[in-house]
């Protein structure tokens, strides 16, 4: 029994190691990573005859995101367009490997060789000043000298791209208010607080209101609770005696997400009770309400060393 359990041992691990089988080798420095290299050169700076130098006759150039199963590939003279279309459109164009990554070169014993290129395209439409900053997968085939490129597998992201698109022509998104419930809303919030009428002033917000201002850490915000106790201590400081609205406040419903958001500019007024001193804090809010009228998001920006 003993020498049929070694042997069924045996066998396992030799059908392990069975299945591996080496296919190529793993190149950091290569003639090939430096073909790549000088390509993106060429390519981000618009050097159409460069760019052609380095592309066989025949180089295939696929979309790795596309769906079609009958996608032929662009050909030559198609990434010659798309190099005239930065060159032409886009300023400070760049194409610089990404963070903390590099690119290898693989020599394959079945498939010759092949050099993978993580980077990030960057460049400003001239037209819509939209930026595009995103990262790109590019997967090169080439000659079995690595002096040419024989075909492009990319792999990217487009949306930046229907920015572009959307931005080339004018389009309404809405509709702005002088005159609103909702603006009312915020005015009759800012004077209960004023007024020390705290429960009216809160009755405005919804429960689970979200809260953010500029002088949190970048992400992070506040519940309903916890900016009416950021408020009760500021108070215990400082007295507010007047608020003044600033011009007036806009309310706009836009068509995009439906969405219904009042902006408003105040001078808030404070007395500070350990030695009296006046101080103005110049304040504006953003406040998006739901369908009931509750207020149920906010930004706020104020300068907080004001307050010291």
């Amino acid at each position: 029994m003993k020498k049929v359990i070694y042997l069924l041992s045996f066998l396992f691990v030799f059908s392990l190691n069975a299945q591996k089988n080496k296919n190529g080798v793993i190149y950091d420095k290569h003639p090939g990573i430096d073909l790549v290299a000088s390509f993106h050169e060429a390519y981000a700076s618009g050097d159409l005859d460069k760019v052609a130098s380095l592309l066989d006759d025949s180089v295939r150039w696929y979309d790795g995101n596309s769906e079609n199963k009958d996608d032929l590939g662009g050909t030559k003279n198609n990434v010659l367009n798309n190099v005239r279309w930065f060159k032409n459109y886009y300023d400070y164009v760049s194409f610089k490997d990404t963070e903390g990554a590099y690119p290898d070169a693989l020599e394959y014993k079945r498939s010759g060789n092949w050099v993978q290129s993580w980077f990030h395209v960057y460049g400003v439409h001239k037209s819509t000043g939209v930026e595009l900053d995103h990262p790109v997968l590019r997967i090169y085939r080439l000659n079995e000298d690595s002096s040419l490129i024989t075909a492009i597998i990319e792999y990217s992201n487009k949306r930046n791209f229907g920015m572009i698109r959307e931005a080339q022509t004018d389009r309404k998104n809405g509709v702005i208010y002088n005159s609103h419930e909702n603006i009312n809303t915020v005015r009759k919030f800012m004077y209960s607080f004023l007024n020390k009428d705290y429960d009216r002033a809160y009755s405005y917000w919804h429960e689970n209101a979200v809260i953010r201002n500029i002088n949190l850490p970048w992400g992070t915000s506040l519940t309903l609770d916890e900016a009416i106790k950021a408020n009760s201590e500021l108070l215990e400081n400082f007295d507010l005696y007047a608020v003044d609205e600033i011009g007036y406040p806009d309310y706009i419903e836009y068509d995009w997400r439906d969405s219904r958001n009042v902006l408003s500019w105040w001078m808030m007024r404070f007395t500070r009770k350990s030695d009296g001193k006046k101080v103005n804090v110049p304040l504006h809010h953003s406040f998006d309400f739901d369908s009931d009228g509750k207020i149920i998001s906010s930004w706020s920006y104020w300068n907080q060393s004001l307050f010291e």
